[in-house]
């Protein structure tokens, strides 16, 4: 278990899945989490079944889904994770959905990522991290580039969403920066 002030960061349990089932069916989750991605929206409860039976199969090596509890009261509100580690480029992918709409804009998915970022660079030789969101997800970008995160680069118009295209946004942050 991770703990920060405002939330904790802990293995995910097959229990959790309701949440998961809610979330993804969820619309406005949908729209801010998934930066177009069709896989995140929309789900059965037998394919999120099939899901989940992966993801706590992963080994720690190469990734990791981590449920982000709220404190004190201990309530599931999101996820965080790391994907595609790769021990040899120094390299993995982070991702972070906070589901409960009444956390967004409080400070939690902020401190959840810095614990994550705090964790890889901690406990792996990485040399870099590295995230995307979509450019009408202001929240997003203002909360990455506050955790040192820094821009890196866009894909212009490659992601539609409700039938408009914005830019995949790509981040990064290397070892140094986030020591100092």
């Amino acid at each position: 278990m991770i703990e920060g002030e405002l939330v904790a960061l802990r293995a995910l349990r097959a229990e959790e899945a309701e949440h998961h089932l809610r979330w993804r069916n969820d619309p406005e989750v949908v729209r801010w989490a998934s930066a177009g991605d069709p896989c995140f929206g929309p789900i059965t409860r037998e394919a999120l079944g099939l899901f989940f039976e992966q993801m706590l199969t992963l080994s720690p090596r190469e990734s990791a889904v981590f449920t982000v509890e709220s404190l004190p009261d201990r309530r599931v509100i999101g996820t965080v994770d790391y994907r595609d580690l790769d021990p040899w480029a120094g390299v993995a992918t982070l991702g972070i959905t906070i589901g409960e709409r009444e956390f967004w804009g409080r400070g939690h998915g902020s401190e959840a990522m810095r614990l994550l970022v705090d964790h890889l660079f901690g406990n792996f030789p990485l040399t870099r991290l590295q995230l995307d969101t979509w450019s009408g997800n202001e929240r997003a970008v203002r909360a990455f580039t506050r955790l040192g995160f820094r821009e890196e680069g866009r894909r212009r118009a490659a992601v539609l969403l409700a039938g408009e295209r914005y830019d995949e946004v790509l981040f990064g942050m290397l070892r140094e920066e986030w020591r100092a």
